[in-house]
Formats: structure tokens, sequence, C-alpha cells
């Protein structure tokens, strides 16, 4: 599996910054101008890339009000049929080649989740980088087949997938000669408990299917983003919006331009802070080596004399001997006259 590879002209994977993703979903509240707005705010707050979604309600399921169309699960959407929260959280199709337009202006990345063969079909005209498999589509298998053929980096969620979805979606992917792939830890709970994260994962769904790791994040606040970085995680993906307080299918759980701008900042210092996984000291710990502990002469000793607890200690700095000599030289006696303040050497005692 490649653990390295472009998204557009980003290098992702191993060796390369986390990748930051802001997620526009319904946000854009069927406001074209507020779209631009999330973009505009996303590169402001230091985003890597933009990802939008690519569906009609009538692409995504059908209007109809049989039980199993109502949701009714302690979401932020109860209440609604899957074509009614659809028909409000969908991105008009006729927008989406502008705002990738408008992201690529402002030096984004811009990609999208499909959700059908229509919708792919589309956003391959748009020559998008990339291409998101929703966790309620990673066990779509001709969608994902149809996407893998296309040779571009697939990025999946995970948050309703048991392990056969995840090896049979990712053995796909390998079938078509597919091996740019990205698994992202996700709960698929809008928003997310922080008991419910488990981001330890991260590690074993990268050791368990060789690919890169990353998580899609639904909790609120920044910490659980962040934390993900030292477990391996290569990208990040947060809703945007620009108010919550402006409403929308996803506002709740969305990120507003300050946060989503501390989140980025928090990343960045953890990467260079985590630095090496290899023990050694950094120039200025080796500098800083010197005030250690080391022999001293902590009262006058005049030559002849024994070196004893009294006149001999072990203090800071390290300009003496190692302490690790202290028993060696008490009973020896001094070569010369020692005043107090005087770094114990081998030379001076006999």
């Amino acid at each position: 599996m490649n653990k390295q590879f472009m998204i557009g002209n980003k290098l992702v994977g191993e060796g390369a910054p986390t990748f930051i993703v802001a997620e526009i979903s319904g946000n854009h509240n069927q406001d074209y101008h507020r779209a631009v707005e999330i973009i505009h705010a996303a590169r402001e707050a230091g985003a890597d890339a933009i990802k939008l979604q690519t569906y009609t309600a009538d692409t995504i399921t059908i209007d109809c009000d049989a039980p199993w169309f109502q949701i009714k699960e302690g979401t932020v959407w109860d209440g609604m049929t899957l074509h009614q929260l659809y028909r409000e959280a969908y991105t008009p199709w006729d927008w989406q080649p502008r705002l990738m337009e408008e992201a690529k202006k402002l030096g984004l990345e811009c990609f999208s989740s499909p959700f059908d063969f229509s919708s792919v079909d589309f956003l391959e005209e748009m020559k998008v980088p990339a291409y998101k498999i929703a966790s309620y589509e990673i066990n779509d298998i001709p969608l994902i087949r149809k996407v893998a053929r296309l040779h571009k980096p697939v990025i999946f969620a995970t948050g309703i997938a048991y392990p056969e979805d995840i090896r049979l979606a990712l053995e796909v992917c390998r079938e078509e000669g597919n091996e740019n792939i990205f698994l992202l830890k996700c709960v698929s709970s809008y928003p997310t408990p922080y008991d419910e994260v488990n981001l330890r994962v991260i590690p074993t769904l990268a050791n368990t299917y060789d690919c890169l790791t990353g998580i899609s994040d639904h909790t609120m606040g920044s910490i659980v983003s962040a934390a993900s970085v030292p477990l391996g995680a290569k990208m990040i993906e947060k809703h945007l919006t620009l108010k919550r307080a402006d409403g929308g299918p996803d506002s709740s759980f969305s990120m507003e331009p300050g946060e989503f701008a501390k989140l980025v900042q928090e990343v960045r210092i953890l990467e260079r802070a985590l630095g090496s996984a290899e023990y050694s000291l950094t120039d200025t710990q080796k500098l800083e080596h010197g005030g250690s502990r080391s022999l001293f002469v902590v009262k006058d000793i005049q030559a002849g004399e024994k070196l004893t607890p009294e006149n001999i200690r072990s203090i800071r700095p390290g300009n003496g001997l190692h302490t690790k000599h202290y028993e060696a030289v008490l009973g020896r006696t001094a070569k010369t006259d020692l005043k107090k303040g005087t770094p114990l050497a081998w030379e001076l005692i006999q």
C-alpha cells in the first residue's frame, strides 16, 4: 500500500504535514455566496482542502415516508425523512465547478464524496483530485469499483463499517490496481460523544489494513482531532460553518472559523513537537548538558591533604570529574593546593 502520494498538488502521507480538510456539507444553507465565504474562511484558517458532497435527494434515496425512511435514532435530524434531509442539505451541482475553481484560486484542493455513478461522472468532468467514500457507502461495491478504476486517491470513512466492510472495500481497490488509500477513523454520531471516539483504533487500522489513516471527526472542539496526530493520523476532516447559530443541517456539530484556525495551529505545533522517535540530544540539550553535576572542591584543600566528603562534593555545573568517580577519589591526596570552587580533575590528585 502506498504510504505517500499526491492529492492534487499536495503531498500526503508519511513525511508530509497532516492534510487538513474542511467539509462544507450542507452548511451553505442553500446560499452560494455563503459557500464561497466558507471556502475563504477555510483558507484563512489554514486548511489544505475543501470537501463537497455530490448528490441530490433522488440520487441518494427515494421520496418515501415508510418507517425505514424516517430518521428517529436520536440524531439532530430526527423527525425528517431521508429525502427531506438530503433535499435540504445537498449542494447544487451547478455550484460545484465554480466552488472548485474558487478553492483552486486560493491554493486549496477541492474534492467530493460521490453517492452514485452519475455523481462520479460529473466529478470526473470537474477533474477532482481525489474521492471520499462516505461511511454509509463503504458497502456500495459497484460505486467503490467505479471510483477505484479512476486511479485517484480514495478516502474511506469507517463510521459504520464492520471489519469485513473495510476489508472488502480495500480488496476492491487493490483489484483495480489502486493503492492510494486513506482510512479515516469515524463515528457516525452527530456530534460524537468523546467516550465513543476510540482514538487508539487509528494505529490499529494502519497496522491491520496497511494503509494511511486519519480521522473524520464529529466531536465538538479540536482536542480529539489534534490528539489523533501522535497516533498516526495523516488526514483530519472537520465540518466548517461560518456560525453555528446560523443553523443548517450540520451546523450544530461544525467548527466556526476561529475554532478551525485553532485546530490547524495545534496540529502544526504537535507536528513540530513530535519530532523523531530516535533518542538523541538536540544542540540545545547538548549545550545544557554542561550544567549537570560533577565533582568539585567545596572547601580549600592543601597539598598532600586527603579528599573527603567534606571537601569534595557532587554539585552543579558539569566542569569537573564525572560523579561516577566519587568513591574512587575519596582518600586520595591533592598534588597541589586546591581552592574552593575548583573542578576536580585526575591531574590534580594522586
